[in-house]
């Protein structure tokens, strides 16, 4: 380890800045935000530079650099062009025992900056000992993507019951118990939903009785998207984390399932039509049952569980018996698939207007307003209509809408095996039957479909030569640039 993580508290503190062009803007920002008031000493200064100082009660000489300014500074950062400057700066600031950082020069700092994910009160610092600040970098945005921004909420809440909770548990393993209980518990939960009332009547539930406080379950009906696990949210993701429980259906993907924690129970409760592994009243009462024993129990359903999810009677029952619950949004099969096989479901010139549509066959018929259908302005989307193809394509043909209308069916859309056939009104369904197709499948309807040709990148269409597009030699799109961190 070539230097010890350490967070300074510069609140009110005096921070010697040597330098006033965009580099010391840059680590300026950083000062300020941590309570830091700057002198910066400079013969000339940027004008944001200059307006962060009037804005924070800070200060600025403007002459070159004398080691006289280092009195009474916490610590020191030269960021000027001029290696002699910033050796001075280095040599009388280590002489003082002042920390000091020399901007791209680490052989010459006694501390460096790192990258910083910022959910205050919580904080995080990546450091590559100034070797690899892109890695550096990298890791952070992984870091980024995994933790919510409301950790910092919740870390502020838990921060506002440290004294009552020594009072009550005196014993360090005891409060460790309880905060655990309480971080990765429904009072956590309810925080990072932003219900920090109900949180805290919960917490002090368990203050009032710290023995006799029983698990309370919660479930998470999680949409897990249209297949690609790629297109989970971070929410989702996290839950699934959470879970003790997961009960899954058949549009779940593998890669999907692994992402739950691996000592959760899962639960197959997958449908096909006329054939349903659980029926929906026993998935029901299955999820009531779980949560009534303490456990949290995540619900994962393919695409969004409010499209045609049935999710809305699953929360229904849980509602009625006060079992708490959160709904997690999914990307729904027709946003999905329509952008993976390059076709906009909207667009100006050809459709103001997208239907969602269930195509499922009850008693081998498709009953929907079809004289409802007939728009050359509006798409329609048929979830679940690969049996009933021949019924949705005649039926619209019978109703006014054009036999030369374009037509997609999207099959196992966003995954490896995504496969789109595309024709008409009048001929998809031939296509379809002279192949074998496999649910699940997304028909698209409309003009819209037309565009397909020359929008397509994702899925079975072969990517532009320069990927992402736009791209420049060193793969990240042109005119991009990281800001220096590290050092």
């Amino acid at each position: 380890m070539e230097f010890l993580p350490l967070f300074f508290q510069l609140r009110a503190t005096r921070v010697l800045l040597v330098g006033g062009g965009k580099v010391a803007v840059r680590k300026a920002r950083l000062l300020t935000r941590a309570g830091a008031i700057l002198a910066c000493v400079s013969p000339d200064i940027d004008h944001e530079l200059e307006s962060m100082l009037q804005r924070t009660g800070g200060e600025w000489r403007m002459a070159r650099y004398d080691s006289a300014d280092l009195e009474g500074v916490t610590l020191v950062v030269a960021a000027t062009p001029d290696d002699a400057v910033n050796r001075q700066v280095a040599e009388d600031a280590g002489h003082r025992h002042i920390p000091v950082n020399v901007v791209d020069s680490p052989e010459l700092c006694s501390f460096v900056f790192p990258s910083i994910v910022d959910r205050s009160p919580l904080v995080i610092g990546i450091s590559s000992s100034a070797r690899s600040p892109v890695l550096a970098r990298l890791i952070r945005s992984k870091i980024e993507a995994l933790v919510p921004a409301a950790y910092g909420r919740l870390a502020a809440f838990t921060g506002r019951f440290r004294d009552e909770v020594k009072a009550v548990a005196s014993e360090e393993g005891q409060r460790r118990r309880f905060w655990e209980q309480v971080v990765n518990g429904p009072a956590g939960e309810l925080v990072l939903a932003g219900r920090e009332a109900e949180a805290e009547a919960l917490v002090r539930q368990y203050l009032e009785r710290p023995t006799e406080a029983q698990p309370v379950g919660e479930v998470y009906l999680i949409g897990a998207g249209p297949g690609d696990p790629e297109l989970l949210t971070f929410k989702a993701a996290r839950l699934l984390q959470e879970a003790d429980v997961v009960l899954y259906d058949r549009l779940v993907t593998p890669e999907i399932l692994d992402m739950a924690r691996r000592d959760a129970e899962r639960i197959y409760v997958g449908k096909r039509r006329d054939r349903h592994a659980v029926p929906q009243g026993q998935i029901n009462q299955l999820l009531l049952d779980l949560a009534k024993q303490g456990l949290c129990v995540a619900r994962l359903k393919g695409g969004d569980p409010f499209i045609f999810g049935r999710g809305g009677e699953e929360i229904e029952q849980l509602a009625s018996h006060g079992i708490p619950f959160q709904v997690i949004p999914g990307i729904t099969a027709a946003s999905g698939c329509a952008a993976y096989a390059g076709i906009p479901l909207t667009h100006r010139d050809h459709a103001q207007s997208v239907r969602f549509i269930t195509g499922n066959l009850k008693s081998d018929r498709v009953d929907l307003p079809w004289g409802e259908f007939v728009s050359n302005q509006e798409t329609l989307v048929f979830y679940m209509g690969l049996q009933g193809l021949d019924t949705i394509c005649g039926q619209l043909i019978a109703h006014g809408r054009s036999g030369d209308t374009p037509a997609a069916l999207v099959e196992q859309g966003t995954t490896r095996n995504q496969r789109t056939l595309t024709g008409t009104l009048a001929s998809l369904p031939a296509q379809v039957k002279a192949m074998e197709v496999h649910a699940p499948t997304l028909l698209i309807i409309g003009e819209v479909v037309g565009l397909r040709a020359c929008l397509e990148w994702f899925g079975e269409a072969e990517k532009p030569t320069s990927w992402p597009p736009n791209a420049g030699a060193d793969g990240h799109p042109v005119g991009w640039k990281a800001e220096d961190d590290g050092v």
